[in-house]
C-alpha cells in the first residue's frame, strides 16, 4: 500500500492552506477564530482541487504531472491494491425493538 504518499498528499494541502491563509490574513483584522478556521479550510479545499484538477488534466507521465502533483505533496497518486474478490454486503437488520414501548 502507498502510505507514504497518502499522508503526504493529505498534510502538504493542509500545510498549504494554513499558509496561505496567514499570508492572507496580514493586516486583515478577522474577529474570531473560528472564521480564520473556516477560511484556512476553504483555502485548503481549493489548493487541493486546484492542484488535483491540473494534475489530472496534465499530460501522463509529463513534467506538468509531476510538478502539479509535487504541489499535492508527491509528485504520483497513491497505488492502491485492487481487490480481488468483490466486496459484498451483509444483509441488514431492521431497527432494534424499543424496549420502552
Amino acid at each position: 500500500m502507498s502510505l507514504f504518499p497518502s499522508l503526504m498528499r493529505t498534510i502538504v494541502p493542509l500545510v498549504a492552506g494554513w499558509l496561505i491563509t496567514l499570508l492572507a490574513t496580514v493586516g486583515v483584522d478577522f474577529s474570531s477564530e473560528s472564521v480564520i478556521s473556516v477560511v484556512t479550510v476553504v483555502i485548503t479545499a481549493a489548493y487541493y482541487t486546484l492542484f488535483r484538477l491540473l494534475e489530472r488534466a496534465a499530460p501522463t507521465g509529463g513534467v506538468a504531472e509531476k510538478i502539479f502533483g509535487a504541489l499535492l505533496g508527491y509528485a504520483r497518486p497513491p497505488e492502491y491494491p485492487k481487490p480481488t474478490e468483490p466486496l459484498t454486503v451483509a444483509p441488514t437488520r431492521g431497527p432494534p425493538a424499543d424496549p420502552y414501548v
